[in-house]
């Protein structure tokens, strides 16, 4: 099983054809990723929140009409979302705004680079908290199950700064970008666990000194479980179902949306019971059972650019 979970969250996530990233160069000079991160959070930062998130419609609305891959796998699955046709005008009315709201999101990722922790816990409330105590007070560790909703990083920042012992698990930005954006969310007491071979005894060890561990798993990323999703055929991460069957940690599934310009709120869900003849597709199932739950609520704030469903 450990193989297997290993398999599920150590594949390689880019799209077919890219080039792994080159090693940063270990000659003197102004780190660029870096530099334009800090840059852009300052910008931001010093932009009103609403001309900063109203600038992100035009943005939105050409990266919809510009990418035709990414608009078709859209339309495909926000017409499986909503129940409706692919080629009902509400689809394409919900699809774009989520290509929006997706910009949104990029902006107030870089703007947490120059937030306070006081700031920070200004823009975001936590519904549910007692369900995650509830977790924490068993001692097995807590895995968060979430979908690409909202601010995944606003979420697990907030949780860091609460005091959570939250470890998120997230791909590796190239050169000198990584490391800053790893340190902003060390800022707020968030662990970053690298996508990689070391990635599975990493979530192990969070999991042991009875840490949140935070994962997607919503899209597929390469091996994992068939589920039924919005009444169609898909394969998502195993790994939280794997790790929760494995270690005895607590499962919840979760999500975040915002609630207005750069400010979200966090939906803690009871923790999902794991009986002792539990499957990873059973209970895979059952977390995203209460995911088409949350994306029906808010379709247009799930980000699912890439094609999810077989035909």
């Amino acid at each position: 099983m450990r193989e297997r979970a290993a398999q599920e969250l150590t594949q390689d996530r880019r799209p077919e054809g890219a080039d792994r990233p080159s090693r940063p160069s270990q000659r003197r000079g102004v780190p660029l990723g870096a530099a334009a991160y800090r840059a852009g959070a300052r910008v931001l930062r010093a932009t009103p929140s609403g001309l900063r998130h109203a600038a992100a419609s035009p943005g939105g609305f050409a990266w919809f009409w510009l990418s035709p891959r990414q608009r078709r796998a859209a339309l495909d699955n926000y017409a499986a979302a909503l129940g409706l046709e692919r080629d009902d005008p509400a689809v394409a009315r919900v699809a774009t705004r989520a290509f929006q709201n997706y910009g949104r999101m990029l902006m107030d990722f870089l703007l947490i680079g120059s937030l306070t922790p006081e700031e920070l816990m200004t823009r975001v409330t936590l519904e549910g908290r007692e369900h995650l105590d509830a977790g924490v007070a068993r001692g097995r560790g807590v895995i968060m199950a979430v979908p690409h909703m909202g601010s995944w990083d606003m979420a697990g920042s907030y949780g860091g700064a609460l005091g959570y012992k939250v470890s998120a698990v997230a791909e590796r930005f190239p050169g000198s970008l990584n490391d800053a954006v790893v340190r902003t969310r060390q800022r707020f007491g968030l662990s970053v666990i690298t996508l990689g071979r070391s990635a599975v005894r990493a979530i192990t060890e969070a999991l042991r000194s009875n840490g949140v561990v935070a994962l997607l798993c919503d899209l597929e990323q390469g091996p994992g479980v068939e589920v039924s999703f919005f009444g169609r055929r898909a394969v998502v991460p195993g790994g939280p179902a794997a790790f929760a069957i494995k270690t005895g940690a607590t499962l919840i599934p979760a999500c975040q949306y915002a609630t207005s310009p750069g400010r979200y709120n966090i939906h803690v869900d009871p923790p999902l019971a794991v009986g002792a003849e539990e499957t990873k597709e059973g209970l895979m199932q059952r977390v995203i059972d209460r995911f088409e739950e949350f994306i029906k609520e808010r379709p247009e704030q799930w980000y699912a650019f890439r094609p999810m469903f077989s035909r």
